[in-house]
This record gives structure tokens, C-alpha cells and sequence, in this order.
């Protein structure tokens, strides 16, 4: 399994790139009070040009909660055997101008998000990738 403990925005190999830039949904890790796994699905999108990854969600949802307890998570996608993990920590933003730049990345990826007035952005400082090798290539 390779992976990118060195997360260098401006040097990503271009498969992983791609594969994040294509529509997939995705699956959000994150601990529960007990600390157990909350596996949920959302969309996830990178933000080179911030250094981050963007997730949206409502303010009041368990993953919301969960972070703001403890930032750890994963994000994971897969596709056949393509797959790939973002590794980090999130902070819950609920001001305009991170939202609103949450929601124009994900509207990129996926549609324009529903209109919702509970909205927050989960802000992930990435610490590593990983992935098969077709999207993460060894070398």
C-alpha cells in the first residue's frame, strides 16, 4: 500500500489528483464518544490552492459533534481496486466564507449543494494519503 506521509499540495502525483477530482462518493471516519468508528457517507473534495480538503454537512450532525470533540479522521474513496484515504484532522467552520468555499469545491465535484441554513464545512489539514498504486504510485 503506498503511501504519501509528506503532503507537498503543489507536488501531488497527477492519479491521485484525478481520482479525487472525479465523482465518487466517500465514506467519513471519524470516533464516537466511546471511541468507536462513525463510518458515514459524504462528499469530500480537494482544495490544493487552501491545503485542505472540504467536506460539507449540517451543523447538528453526529460528525459535527464528533469532530469538534476530536478532529481525528479518515476519508476513504474506492473504486474497483482504485481507492484512496485522507488522513487528518478537521476543525468545523461555520463562517460564511468557509462555507461558501466548502460549497463552491463540492459543487465542482458533485452539483450544487441544497440550500440548508444549519450548514457548516469541515476544514481537513491532510497529514497523509493513502492508495492503491494505480492512484498513488510507488517511487
Amino acid at each position: 500500500m503506498p503511501v504519501l506521509h509528506t503532503v507537498v499540495w503543489t507536488a501531488l502525483p497527477a492519479p491521485l489528483v484525478d481520482f479525487w477530482t472525479e465523482r465518487h462518493l466517500c465514506t467519513l471516519s471519524t470516533l464516537d464518544r466511546d471511541g468507536a468508528p462513525h463510518a458515514v457517507a459524504v462528499g469530500a473534495v480537494l482544495d490544493a490552492e487552501r491545503e485542505c480538503a472540504w467536506v460539507i454537512t449540517d451543523g447538528g450532525s453526529q460528525k459535527a459533534a464528533n469532530l469538534r470533540r476530536d478532529g481525528r479522521l479518515a476519508v476513504s474513496q474506492v473504486d474497483g481496486a482504485r481507492w484512496s484515504t485522507i488522513v487528518g484532522t478537521a476543525e468545523v467552520l461555520s463562517d460564511p466564507a468557509s462555507v461558501a468555499r466548502a460549497c463552491e469545491r463540492y459543487a465542482e465535484r458533485y452539483r450544487e449543494p441544497r440550500p440548508n441554513p444549519n450548514r457548516v464545512a469541515l476544514r481537513i489539514s491532510v497529514t497523509r494519503f493513502l492508495g492503491s498504486s494505480q492512484v498513488l504510485p510507488r517511487g
